[in-house]
């Protein structure tokens, strides 16, 4: 469940082509939670939110790409390595889905959407993207992230 899109260094980005109206942000505040977070190709760091790294079983919001994936299901980080290593060689938008297994037990889905730039031309570059936390019950009944 990923798809990687080369960007066309030639044509500008469609952002915002979608008017307020076509969105419900209101709508996905109820459903989930979603943070920003950005990775800086020079440091190798990843620069997350304060609840995206909670989330994530990390102390400190500033993480390297094995730190953060440490808690997502096994069977998905090689995908999910691959992804950024993609990411990191061309200028593209990505997106993947995995889950977060806590320590506690609870299984946490996880959306993750991400353009990345600059690293053919300069040698160096970044990362952004946005983490969507979906607020779910889990088996005892209990929501592992909670509405605040």
């Amino acid at each position: 469940m990923f798809k990687i899109t080369k960007t066309n260094a030639s044509a500008p980005l469609m952002r915002g082509s979608l008017e307020l109206n076509d969105n419900n942000p209101e709508m996905l505040a109820q459903l989930s939670i979603s943070e920003s977070w950005v990775g800086d190709f020079s440091s190798g760091v990843i620069r997350l939110q304060e609840r995206s790294a909670r989330l994530h079983g990390l102390s400190v919001p500033e993480c390297g790409l094995l730190s953060l994936m440490r808690c997502y299901d096994p069977r998905d980080r090689g995908r999910i390595v691959q992804i950024f290593e993609q990411a990191a060689a061309l200028s593209s938008s990505f997106c993947f889905s995995t889950t977060i297994i806590l320590p506690n037990g609870y299984r946490q889905p996880l959306f993750c959407m991400g353009e990345s730039n600059g690293y053919e031309e300069e040698g160096n570059g970044s990362m952004i993207g946005m983490f969507i936390f979906p607020r779910i019950e889990a088996d005892t009944g209990k929501a592992a992230i909670r509405r605040q």
